[in-house]
């Protein structure tokens, strides 16, 4: 019986892995990956390393997340050192809590290694900072994609309404319905924000623009992408610095 590392590959670019992460990838008997993890941190698993795809595509679980479970348990079963490697931090938006649980009922050992969230570090590549002095004192991540079968949102949408920087994951398929959301409880229709796609990786691009147009501005935009919301986004025309010199 081995143990599993729920393992943040961190937000796309490879050198934004954490040396322990990379570390356990290099020991992995077997790596259990899915789409948003990049896939150049598999060339750093040793020789004979199996790797095991369950990735989520846009609106479509190939593999349900309930046997997501049962690989990772089952693979804790067969090898000594089992990799579940996530896209961003496991703990935010990953699952991850959900992955240990089932485990830990199970008895098998396993060590959370965090990532770093594309929620801060996409916004970063992007020249928005989610707080700044004067600008915005704190910030929020919530999930842009709830589950269809909630009976009631758990989003605290009446709560929204500060200069609070807000960064939605998963959402951009819910775009319109978040900026109608945002207008309705009294942000202004000229409210700044921001689709960044594939941040921190060399297909980066960011979209600028208010609440009322930029679902328009983002038709053709790719996943995977996250929103931002708030004043900080003005700071972009003079902090940009990555696209161009990737």
């Amino acid at each position: 019986m081995g143990k599993v590392y729920l393992t943040g590959a961190g937000p796309g670019d490879i050198e934004l892995l954490t040396l322990k992460a990379l570390r356990v990838i290099k020991d992995a008997d077997v790596i259990i990956y899915d789409r948003l993890a990049n896939p150049d941190i598999l060339e750093e698993a040793k020789s004979g390393c199996e790797f095991v795809y369950v990735g989520k595509e846009d609106g479509r679980h190939i593999v349900p997340q309930d046997d997501i479970n049962e690989v990772i348990y089952q693979n804790a079963l067969k090898h000594e050192n089992v990799v579940r490697l996530k896209g961003g931090d496991p703990f935010v938006f990953g699952r991850g809590g959900e992955e240990a649980l089932y485990l830990q009922e199970r008895g098998i050992a396993f060590e959370v290694i965090p990532g770093i969230t594309s929620a801060i570090s996409a916004p970063a590549y992007a020249g928005i900072p989610v707080t700044h002095r004067g600008v915005s004192v704190s910030f929020r991540v919530v999930t842009g994609h709830e589950s269809p079968h909630k009976k009631e949102s758990q989003i605290p949408w009446e709560t929204f309404k500060t200069d609070d920087t807000i960064v939605f994951l998963m959402g951009l398929h819910n775009l319109p319905k978040i900026a109608k959301k945002l207008i309705g409880i009294g942000k202004p229709i000229d409210y700044p924000c921001a689709v960044i796609s594939r941040g921190t990786t060399k297909h980066q691009s960011v979209v600028v623009g208010t609440l009322e147009n930029i679902v328009a501005k983002t038709q053709d935009v790719p996943t995977p992408a996250l929103i931002v919301v708030g004043r900080v986004v003005e700071l972009r025309e003079q902090l940009q610095w990555f696209e161009g010199n990737e």
